[in-house]
């Protein structure tokens, strides 16, 4: 029989390099007729090389052959893009710039002769005289090709005559369809008059059919004639191919039996170990795996016993691992089908009773009774509570405390108002029921009492919030430091390893067969990848074997939860309680810094709450305006008590609540305005009642102003019981000054020392005191100016005339006041801030006000005894007697001014008044001598006006004080130019 061309694959030599096999030319694959392979190209003989020499049909069936290789050669060498054909395959495809040069020969690749090609010449040449042999038996493959193609065209002509539906794969007469189309049913009508064309027909159909049946047949025969030799070679080689499957089946069933002996003799023995060793590592995996289940069977149980001891934190660790047990090592396992979904709503459960847990401690610590000792009760209880919550992510537990807080606050208060109302019989609890309307029927010093009290109750309060928040707050820093600390170690841990793996340096290469092998590791730092750790160790059973029944472990039945939970991180709380903490609370830094700030926040908050609360109670009480009515010393005990107040919650909490001092400032204007409405009335009644007489001056006056030393006004505290009467004095002595004053200035200063005093208590009423002040001097400058130069206590007080007596008071009254101007300055300005100073101006305004009004004063009283110098010297006749009646009635007025004022004004103020009245003397006097056309010449008239001088001068210069006055009487005689 004819070789095949398609099986030229020579099979795999014993030389290590691959050498393909050249077959025949493609051209000779384009024929349409084939001739089929060599199904049996060589008779075994019986070796175990002969069986697999020669290539096989079934073997190499499927096997890449170069004849698969298929180039569309124009495809390659058409360019659609150039506009005419070229020539020049290379200039076609890298551009009209490519030119054609001779390609030096590659260092890389040695020479080719004809000896390289003597092997396989030689293991050819049999191939070649057996293909040669073959040759002879086949027909020219052109000639053949060329008459089947011939044939083939004339059958495919003949064929083409044979409708197609009889071509079909699918042609079955028993389709109705298909059988229509074949046999008409008009070719069969019975009808008459058509019977004769009727068989004409039928008989036509039938020569066309047994024409297409003679087609297909001489088709068949044409092919089979084709295919003849292959037949008749087939059927002569049938023997040979039995006796050849004979020979295999013996080879087979010899090969069988050889292996069958190395299996029983050799691995039968070895293969019943490593099984028996697999089955007992397969126990031990399955004893582990039944005591996991009774353990996580016992979860429940264990679970409901944890709850029972209030251990949130242990039984919520318990779950997860159990969880994570069963959707890894128990997973698939049907009688624990429901227990994820058990332990889940297990989970919710333990949610719902920390939740309330956690209420009904913060219940229990905020209302349990107020004492002085602050610590925190149930500290352990605290912290497994707040460990629970924050492994749970419920962070808004801290909404729960502040409610609870705002609760016992409200619970404060009212057990200190019961409790105060109780111990007082004036109130009947039965017929007053509203704790607001029994609280209003107290006193102030009750009332004082009852809010001191709150004040303490909530400092005790807020002191036992912080205590407890430090707790919660130091439970969630740990645990921000234990994130961090594992933080840190996990780096340490990548850089170490980092550094060990760049210290490994001793690394050989080796290249065989395209694998890298390297020598420097062990097998135990790198083991192989297809090596089975339960393999290498059921390898070596007797360093395995269990020492009992409780001892038998895997590393395979060990969860990945007990494996993550080795590092432990012991802390400490506040308290003292040390804490053992696991790296199960997966918070991020970010959330864990937003609780400790909400935390933080939530003391504030405290203090907030406790203010708000106070300011309720104080709003309660002024409902009536019973703070209003107060006295300045009740509400400065009241102001006192809460600037305490505030100063001890900033202290506790660190933060200011403004709310209490707000509604401390809210009454302290409403207070400032009936202060300073009482001590303005009280003035004007003073005013409107003083008939501006020199007062005698107590000693408490002379006390309270001894009090104000070095600029710095203190009120002298009352003294209570027997104090020795000391009689009043006649002056009032400031800074060794002797000041006449009226008893409206005396109350006056007391009032103005009231002012500072308030302020002192007080700081935030400071601007409201200072303005009012001002507005309390301005109109007692306004008044006593309206009494007393206007004349005003004429109608008043029904005076009959206002005295130089008066008038030099008055001025002297004012001189007091403005000396305290500046000491009151300086008290406000060192309680102000600086950006108020600008209301100090309105003392600079005062103070000028109260000078014009001395200089008012003074000017009065010089224009007094001016118009009595007009209406005396006005009728001055220089003639005897000498001294005249006139500078007798001068100089007797002049003693009755003098006596007036000089107990009154200072001896500088006296010697200043007279000078300006003598100088207003000296000027009527020049006048009156012009009028009269007197001159210093020496006559008698000159003589007479001389001798009148020298009595006024005397009498002048005699009166206390005025001694050294320089009179200045020669400038009458100037004359003007």
């Amino acid at each position: 029989m004819a070789s095949s061309h398609s099986s030229s694959i020579v099979p795999p030599s014993n030389s290590s390099k691959a050498l393909y096999r050249k077959g025949l030319d493609p051209p000779q694959q384009l024929g349409l007729v084939r001739s089929l392979p060599d199904v049996c190209p060589k008779e075994p003989t019986g070796e175990s090389n002969s069986l697999s020499d020669e290539p096989s049909v079934v073997a190499d069936q499927h096997k890449w052959t170069i004849y698969h290789s298929k180039v569309n050669l124009p495809a390659a060498l058409n360019d659609p893009r150039l506009a005419k054909r070229e020539s020049d395959f290379f200039t076609k495809t890298w551009g009209q710039d490519f030119v054609e040069m001779d390609i030096l020969p590659s260092p890389y690749l040695q020479p080719i002769n004809k000896d390289h090609f003597s092997s396989y010449i030689q293991q050819t040449s049999l191939r070649e005289k057996n293909h040669e042999r073959w040759k002879s038996i086949c027909p020219p493959k052109d000639d053949y090709n060329r008459t089947a193609f011939s044939l083939v065209n004339k059958s495919r002509a003949d064929l083409d005559q044979v409708p197609k539906i009889f071509m079909k794969p699918d042609f079955a007469l028993d389709d109705s369809l298909t059988f229509n189309a074949v046999l008409p049913w008009s070719h069969f009508s019975s009808a008459s008059g058509k019977g004769s064309r009727d068989a004409a027909s039928a008989k036509l159909l039938q020569e066309k059919l047994s024409h297409y049946l003679d087609i297909v047949e001489v088709n068949i025969a044409h092919q089979i004639s084709l295919r003849s030799e292959a037949f008749f070679h087939a059927m002569t080689s049938q023997h040979e191919l039995q006796d050849y499957l004979r020979k295999t089946s013996q080879a087979v069933k010899m090969l069988r039996d050889k292996i069958s002996r190395i299996d029983r003799v050799m691995c039968e023995g070895s293969l019943r170990i490593l099984r028996q060793a697999m089955t007992r590592n397969n126990c031990i995996k399955v004893y582990n795996k039944l005591k996991l289940m009774a353990t996580v069977h016992q979860t429940q149980p264990t679970v409901q016993l944890l709850l029972s001891t209030s251990e949130y934190v242990g039984a919520l660790d318990l779950i997860a691992t159990t969880q994570e047990v069963l959707q890894q090592e128990l997973q698939g396992i049907h009688s624990f089908r429901h227990l994820g979904s058990q332990l889940c709503e297990l989970e919710k459960l333990i949610d719902k009773m920390i939740i309330a847990e956690f209420t009904s401690y913060a219940r229990t610590d905020l209302n349990r009774p107020l004492e002085e000792d602050c610590h925190v009760i149930e500290e352990e209880r605290l912290v497994s509570l707040v460990f629970g919550l924050l492994k749970q992510r419920k962070l808004d537990f801290f909404e729960i405390y502040g409610e609870e807080m705002m609760t016992s606050a409200k619970n404060i208060i009212k057990q200190c108002v019961v409790s105060t109302v109780s111990k007082i019989e004036e109130i009947d609890a039965e017929l007053v029921t509203k704790l607001a309307d029994q609280m209003r029927m107290m006193n102030f010093s009750q009332w004082f009492n009852l809010l001191q009290n709150i004040f303490s109750q909530f400092t005790i309060f807020l002191q036992r919030v912080k205590a407890t928040l430090n707790v919660i707050r130091s439970v969630v820093l740990m645990v921000l430091d234990k994130n961090q600390r594992i933080r840190e170690m996990e780096v340490t841990a990548a850089q170490r390893g980092l550094a060990r793996e760049s210290n490994v340096d001793n690394v050989a290469y080796l290249t065989i067969d395209s694998l890298f092998i390297s020598d420097a590791f062990s097998a135990d730092e790198h083991p192989p990848a297809a090596t089975n750790t339960n393999l290498q160790r059921n390898a070596s059973p007797s360093s395995s074997e269990p020492s009992g029944s409780d001892s038998v472990s895997d590393p395979e039945c060990t969860t990945d939860s007990s494996s993550s939970k080795d590092h432990t991180l012991p802390s400490v709380t506040p308290g003292g309680v040390e804490i053992i903490m696991t790296e199960d609370i997966k918070l991020t830094d970010l959330e864990l810094g937003k609780i400790a700030n909400n935390i933080q926040e939530l003391l504030y908050n405290a203090s907030d709450i406790c203010h708000d609360r106070c300011v309720k109670f104080l709003l309660a009480r002024a409902k009536d305006g019973f703070l209003e009515k107060l006295n300045s010393s009740e509400f400065v005990s009241l102001s006192r008590s809460v600037e305490v107040f505030v100063q001890d919650t900033e202290k506790i909490c660190g933060r200011k609540s403004m709310s209490l001092r707000g509604a401390l400032q809210s009454q302290a204007n409403k207070f400032v305005n009936r202060f300073h409405d009482e001590r303005k009335t009280k003035l004007s009644l003073l005013l409107d009642n003083e008939r501006w007489k020199q007062a005698d001056v107590p000693a408490e006056f002379q006390d309270l102003v001894d009090s104000i030393t070095d600029g710095k006004i203190i009120l002298p505290e009352r003294k209570s019981g027997c104090v020795e009467e000391r009689k009043p004095s006649d002056f009032l002595t400031v800074e060794g000054q002797k000041y006449a004053v009226v008893g409206t200035v005396l109350i006056l200063i007391r009032i103005i020392l009231e002012y500072c005093s308030c302020v002192d208590d007080i700081p935030s009423i400071t601007t409201d005191m200072l303005t009012r002040l001002s507005e309390l001097l301005k109109y007692f400058n306004s008044r006593s100016c309206q009494l007393v130069l206007g004349a005003g206590a004429l109608q008043v007080v029904g005076l009959k005339t206002i005295t130089t007596k008066n008038l030099a008071l008055s001025s002297r009254c004012l001189q007091l006041i403005v000396h305290y101007i500046p000491i009151i300055r300086a008290h406000f300005e060192a309680r102000m801030q600086p950006k108020q100073y600008s209301m100090l101006r309105q003392f600079d305004h005062i103070t000028k006000d109260y000078n014009d009004h001395i200089a008012e004063i003074s000017a009065k009283l010089v224009s007094i005894m001016d118009s009595l110098f007009e209406k005396l010297l006005s009728k001055y006749e220089v003639k005897a007697p000498v001294p005249s009646m006139c500078f007798r009635n001068i100089c007797k007025q002049m003693a009755k001014m003098h006596e007036a004022i000089y107990d009154l004004l200072p001896e500088e103020q006296t010697q200043s008044l007279f000078l300006r009245i003598n100088t207003s003397c000296r000027r009527h006097l020049k006048n009156q001598l012009c009028h009269l056309n007197v001159t210093n010449d020496g006559g008698p008239q000159h003589g007479m006006v001389a001798a009148d001088i020298a009595f006024y001068t005397g009498n002048v210069q005699a009166l206390k004080g005025l001694k050294d006055l320089d009179l200045n009487m020669g400038e009458i005689w100037e004359q003007k130019r």
